[in-house]
């Protein structure tokens, strides 16, 4: 067999195999499955507890809604910010920090992690983290892939950037044109348990316009439930592990 034949031969084999281990961590992005076997990939906490957390932003056109209800019920939450965002809008970027919020990244750009290599994955993450870093004051050290959707790629350029991704237990399904805060609340609240971590937007600039809106609506419905079922709502910062508490109040 020529060599030239043999490189052919290889990479027609070594290709789809590439392809398939680059998309492996997709199986992720299925909520069930993701629930129960890779609680710290859901962001599983205390059972006590319950994650609150916001993508998309800063959006100078409806991240001060949001803040501004957080404010109001003494709550606060971990803002995923995308870099080109936050690049717009520095000064947003301090009030989230200022206001004791937690920020993590989203990427530069909403774009899906499957369709970039390594080299575009770790120069996007790089950047976000530089970027959101220097305008808060603080290195974020949590990630969130957008569309939830992980690559080998982006596993690899997290942990070489000492970024540790985050997905979710419960969302909302903000995004669309047809959702409402009553809609927002009952799809949040059927899948929320103790340890949960929620998923709302604080921005359209990848949704509906205006869907915003429906997660403002519910935030006050979704901390109320909350709270008739017994549990504390924060970051993910206060989030802790699956009994954590439990062993702290173990007496030595």
């Amino acid at each position: 067999m020529s060599a030239a034949r043999l490189l052919r031969t290889t990479a027609r084999v070594a290709l789809p195999v590439l392809a398939a281990a680059h998309a492996a961590p997709v199986l992720s992005t299925f909520g069930p499955l993701r629930n129960r076997v890779m609680p710290r990939l859901a962001g599983r906490g205390r059972a006590d507890h319950v994650a609150l957390t916001f993508d998309d932003g800063p959006d100078p056109l409806s991240t001060p809604f949001f803040l501004r209800a957080l404010e109001e019920r003494k709550v606060t939450a971990t803002f995923f910010l995308l870099g080109s965002m936050a690049r717009r809008s520095p000064g947003l970027v301090h009030e989230i920090a200022a206001a004791g919020h937690e920020i993590a990244i989203h990427g530069w750009l909403h774009r899906p992690l499957l369709l970039r290599g390594p080299r575009a994955t770790h120069d996007d993450f790089a950047r976000a983290r530089d970027t959101v870093g220097d305008l808060s004051g603080r290195t974020p050290s949590l990630f969130r892939p957008p569309y939830g959707v992980m690559s080998t790629a982006a596993h690899v350029a997290a942990r070489r950037l000492g970024l540790t991704p985050v997905l979710w237990t419960a969302w909302g399904e903000d995004w669309t044109a047809r959702a409402t805060p009553e809609s927002v609340h009952r799809t949040v609240t059927s899948d929320l348990d103790g340890g949960g971590t929620i998923l709302l937007h604080d921005s359209d600039c990848t949704s509906a316009p205006g869907a915003w809106r429906s997660a403002l609506g519910a935030l006050p419905w979704i901390l109320d439930t909350c709270e008739e079922r017994g549990l504390s709502v924060g970051p993910l910062r206060e989030h802790g592990r699956p009994g954590e508490r439990a062993l702290r109040r173990t007496p030595a």
